[in-house]
């Protein structure tokens, strides 16, 4: 399959904008929530964002200061639930079965970061239960090599207060999301090179787990850490 069925990688469309609009003043109101280091992200060309998993908000909290789509990987599962899946299947999230990730999900990953997609991705492959960031499971170093990828690490503080597990309403809690510096592929190969996949993992891991921390004391800073370099959109 070619990249001439997919969309633009650099703009959202008119459900995301909506989305958009609607999350924008419901967490910056209820979550308080701030972004910063979305410098990082360039305005064009393909990437994948690897973040620490705390709740079902990740995806949209990430996306949220970002001026362009970004296309998650979600369970399968997801994709039957009246509603939900219709809006994952119009908002750019690929399907994938998390006990065997198909051959062909990874290659619409690959044609997605190839066609310029930014493709989301959270390595622990569920959430956490303390806002500690878990072990990373390996399967994304397979899109780093067959890519040739940029990874951009991104940490999350706060999400699994807001919205705990089974809770079904959002609590009065702040949010912060920190993008950190990106990690280029000339910087990932030598270790791709010596066959040192988990020695990667584990680099990959330490840089979200940077991020996560500052997210972590940008959150819990007196007076709400209004900063030179906090991003609101």
């Amino acid at each position: 399959m070619s990249s001439a069925d997919l969309p633009s990688p650099n703009r959202r469309n008119a459900l995301w904008l909506i989305y958009q609009f609607v999350l924008q003043n419901l967490f910056q109101f209820w979550l308080r929530y701030r972004a910063r280091g979305v410098q990082h992200i360039p305005p064009t060309g393909g990437g994948l964002i690897l973040a620490n998993h705390q709740s079902f908000l990740d995806p949209m909290l990430v996306g949220l200061p970002l001026k362009r789509p970004i296309s998650y990987v979600a369970r399968d599962s997801l994709f039957r639930v009246p509603i939900i899946g219709w809006i994952l299947r119009h908002t750019y999230v690929m399907p994938i079965n998390r006990d065997a990730a198909s051959p062909a999900m990874l290659r619409d990953a690959i044609r997605r970061i190839d066609h310029g997609f930014l493709v989301g991705v959270f390595p622990e492959g569920t959430r956490t239960h303390n806002g500690e960031v878990g072990p990373f499971k390996p399967g994304f170093i397979s899109l780093i090599r067959r890519a040739r990828t940029t990874v951009y690490p991104v940490g999350i503080a706060g999400a699994h207060l807001a919205l705990p597990r089974h809770a079904w309403f959002l609590k009065l809690k702040k949010v912060r999301i920190v993008f950190g510096t990106p990690l280029t592929y000339a910087e990932l190969e030598p270790l791709l090179e010596k066959g040192c996949e988990q020695q990667l993992v584990e680099f990959i891991r330490k840089r979200v787990c940077i991020c996560q921390d500052e997210a972590e004391a940008w959150r819990c800073e007196k007076g709400g850490g209004k900063q030179k370099d906090e991003l609101r959109h």
